[in-house]
């Protein structure tokens, strides 16, 4: 009974979780974009070193969002369903054990957001994904049997996104493709969208496949006019492109992509404007990399995102650095390192410390640089591949530059080692830029065909690919082919790494860069200005308020000692008012007793009233049962055993009234069940189970009275036509509060049912008129229904007198 109780008081406070309202919609909308928005360029920033559920993982803590948006779209579109707002807050269980008391469509959406919660956890372990399979398994059996398309296809995507994350992708892309072959057949473009849209993104970005899949639903999305969506796969698309070489192509669709989000007013632009950033410098356009990194600070300003502030400043730094402001670079650098240490670790601090790094080296301080570099690695050692490398090729330039080439040479096989490790599209511009470096120490200690070999191996991996320093490649090459005797060779590289080195020349020298820095510099000056102010108006607010303080003291000493003579003279006053209270005080007590006596009395006889009611109706209903012993007509004997019953059940209530103490309320479990245990006897129904279920519910004797003539009816009519033989019979009655004063009475059989509910609700039999008309009068919601037998259910809210 108590695991009962838990489970309806469970579904009573998880039915109001959302609003459903079109705002509270949109803004699911708007959220799902930034979670999916902030997750894509996490991962990213961090080369495929975090996966991307871990990077939804970080997003959705930065940004106070519930996780479970990332991956419950096609079954939670922001409408109340129960057991949702139980995932969202990590209690599994408590969904789980609400699902056997939902509908059928309930108990689906609750099964897939239960298999997405264990699918999705960062770092799923085999017992999640167990959890995740049943589940979904469930999701499947229930969709089946409701035989609904849309839940047909979610379970399917969940599905095959199972597959995909248990490490089966070939089983998972099945799947998705005989999803893609269904929704084509039902010419609806949003489910076809969709289907496109989930098969491409549960593949691999270094698939090209998946940009030209993803470009399918982007042009339905654009078709149907959903921004949200289109925006979202041009968030996909784009890493396909950047990692595997096109970065022009990546850049025009993150320029389409910002003007995109400034129409709808997403003005989380920040993440897209420092990745336009970062394209731009690697192709050594310095003018456009600054000025789409100091729009993504503003971006990050206006928004107040300081969450992953540490990324923005790394790529100023980065450009401060190659531009030759080595002091500058450091700044940012440091302020990166600062914002990294206050808030979310997004896995960016050893570029802030790499940053560093190549900033002092730049400045040709490489004592200072590899004192920093050795004192941080030990204090903080690398946790990836990746740093690894990056970590030995810094190291080994500083010692390359002091002239220690043994060392050099140690820490360029260390570098080697990691990078033969590296074969992701996400790791492979770091890859050739550190191998480069690698290379040209090689020709400079008179080793070309190691260089050579390092040269050959990156000219195979980077074919067509744009975004690392090809300069120091150019260089090498340059150098190895003059001692090789390719002089034609030579000199296309010499012109090569010329147009480059030129290029960085120039910029250094152009004036717009200077505007750019001059107006970024004078813009955080504006804002120090402003920070002052307002420091200043609050001290001089509180020095107001501090005078208004020591004003309010004094007045409040004068006051309290004007209180206290006031004071005393009441005392005075209440000292000669005590007296005659007393005297009054004895009066009341007097009629108080009377009082009391008389509100005794008058229970006593309402209990006289309800006792002799209750055998004035006993004694109609054994007058009813002695004249129906001289009928023989059966109709008549029936209609005076259904008067019987019904007069029994008003008899009921009034004895219930005169054997308590309460002579206005009903208790209502106590008067269901000997009211059940009377019919079941009085129509000899042994045969018949009878499943009672009632709350504990006090009702005034008008509603109690009106009930137990809906009960008696409905059972009495069940017990008569509901079952053709005497096997398996059920009958059940319950009667619950489904909200504050709101009841729930629900009355339902087994039985062979009726043909046509119609009829039955517009019937003008004396019983279906007594029913509608009791349910008139406790102003309720009747409701009939023939699934599996008849059921009638009944919500009224409480009455008050």
């Amino acid at each position: 009974m108590k695991k009962v109780i838990f489970l309806l008081l469970l579904t009573f406070f998880t039915t109001t979780t959302f609003s459903q309202n079109e705002s509270n919609k949109l803004k699911l909308k708007k959220d799902r974009l930034m979670l999916h928005n902030v997750a894509i360029y996490l991962r990213n920033v961090n080369q495929g070193s975090i996966d991307i559920d871990s990077a939804m993982i970080l997003a959705s803590k930065a940004h106070k969002l519930p996780y479970t948006l990332a991956n419950d779209e096609g079954f939670n579109d922001g409408s109340n369903f129960p057991g949702n707002n139980l995932i969202t807050n990590n209690y599994a269980r408590g969904a789980e054990l609400l699902l056997p008391r939902l509908n059928t469509v309930d108990q689906i959406r609750l099964s897939l957001q239960i298999g997405s919660f264990y699918l999705f956890k960062a770092g799923a372990k085999k017992d999640d994904l167990k959890n995740a399979l049943l589940y979904i398994n469930k999701a499947q059996k229930l969709a089946e049997k409701s035989k609904i398309q849309k839940w047909h296809f979610q379970s399917k995507y969940l599905l095959a996104k199972y597959y995909y994350q248990a490490d089966k992708p070939q089983l998972s892309s099945t799947i998705f493709s005989q999803l893609v072959n269904a929704a084509r057949k039902t010419q609806d473009e949003k489910i076809l969208a969709e289907a496109i849209d989930n098969q491409g993104t549960f593949m691999p970005d270094s698939n090209k496949e998946k940009a030209v899949i993803l470009a399918e639903a982007l042009a339905i999305y654009k078709k149907l006019g959903n921004k949200e969506k289109e925006l979202e796969t041009y968030m996909k698309i784009i890493p396909v492109h950047f990692w595997t070489g096109k970065m022009k192509l990546a850049k025009q669709e993150l320029l389409i992509s910002l003007n995109l989000q400034k129409k709808i007013g997403f003005l989380y632009t920040q993440y897209t404007e420092t990745t336009i950033s970062y394209i731009d410098l690697f192709n050594n356009n310095f003018k456009d990399a600054l000025y789409y990194a100091l729009r993504s600070v503003s971006s990050m300003e206006k928004t107040k995102d300081y969450a992953f502030a540490d990324s923005f400043y790394i790529r100023l730094g980065n450009i401060y650095n190659s531009t030759g402001y080595y002091d500058d670079a450091i700044k940012f650098y440091q302020k990166g390192i600062e914002y990294n240490q206050r808030e979310i670790n997004a896995g960016t601090w050893y570029k802030s410390f790499f940053g560093s790094v190549r900033a002092l080296m730049d400045n040709s301080k490489y004592s200072e640089a590899l004192k920093y570099l050795e004192s941080n690695s030990k204090k903080y050692p690398p946790k990836n591949d990746l740093d690894n490398m990056i970590l030995n090729q810094l190291k080994a330039r500083c010692y390359e530059e002091l002239g220690k080439l043994k060392e050099a040479e140690a820490c360029y096989e260390k570098l080697d080692f990691f990078a033969k490790k590296l074969n992701s599209a996400e790791t492979l511009k770091d890859v050739a830029t550190c191998t480069s470096i690698m290379a040209l120490f090689y020709v400079k200690i008179n080793k070309p065909q190691k260089a050579e070999e390092i040269t050959n191996r990156i000219l195979a991996t980077t074919h067509n690919t744009e975004g690392f320093n090809r300069y120091v490649l150019e260089l090498t090459l340059f150098k190895i082919d003059s001692v090789n005797g390719k002089y034609f060779s030579a000199i296309e590289h010499m012109r090569n790494y010329t147009r480059i080195q030129d290029s960085m020349d120039n910029m250094r020298k152009n004036l717009d860069y200077e505007n750019l820095k001059f107006k970024f510099e004078t813009s955080a000056k504006i804002q120090n200005i402003k920070s002052l102010k307002q420091q200043t108006d609050l001290q001089k607010r509180e020095l107001h308020s501090s005078k208004l303080l020591n004003t309010i003291s004094i007045s409040s000493l004068f006051l309290l000692l004007i209180i206290i003579i006031l004071l005393y003279n009441r005392a005075k006053i209440k000292q000669r008012s005590t007296s005659r209270l007393q005297l009054k005080e004895k009066e009341i007590k007097l009629k108080n007793v009377k009082l009391e006596r008389l509100v005794e009395e008058k229970e006593w006889l309402l209990k006289e009233i309800h006792h002799r009611v209750k055998n004035n109706l006993q004694t109609i209903i054994s007058l009813l049962n002695s004249q129906s012993s001289y009928l023989k007509d059966d109709l008549a004997i029936s209609t005076i055993k259904n008067s019987q019953n019904r007069i029994y059940a008003m008899s009921l209530i009034h004895q219930k009234l005169y054997k308590e103490d309460n002579v206005s309320m009903i208790d209502m479990p106590d008067y269901c069940n000997e009211l059940v245990e009377y019919l079941k006897e009085s129509f000899n129904a042994e045969y018949i189970h009878f499943e009672v279920q009632i709350d504990a519910i006090e009702l005034d004797i008008s509603q109690a009275i009106a009930l137990g003539l809906i009960i008696n009816e409905v059972i009495t009519n069940s017990i008569k036509y509901a079952f053709k033989d005497r096997q398996n019979c059920i009958i059940r009655l319950s009667l619950s509060e489904i909200s504050e004063n709101c009841y729930k009475l629900f009355i339902s059989d087994n039985g062979i049912g009726i043909q046509d509910i119609v009829e039955l609700q517009n019937s003008n039999s004396f019983g279906m008129t007594l029913i509608n008309g009791l349910s008139n009068t406790l102003e309720g919601d009747l409701a009939i229904k023939n699934e599996n037998g008849l059921s009638f259910e009944l919500v009224f809210k409480k009455e008050f007198r």
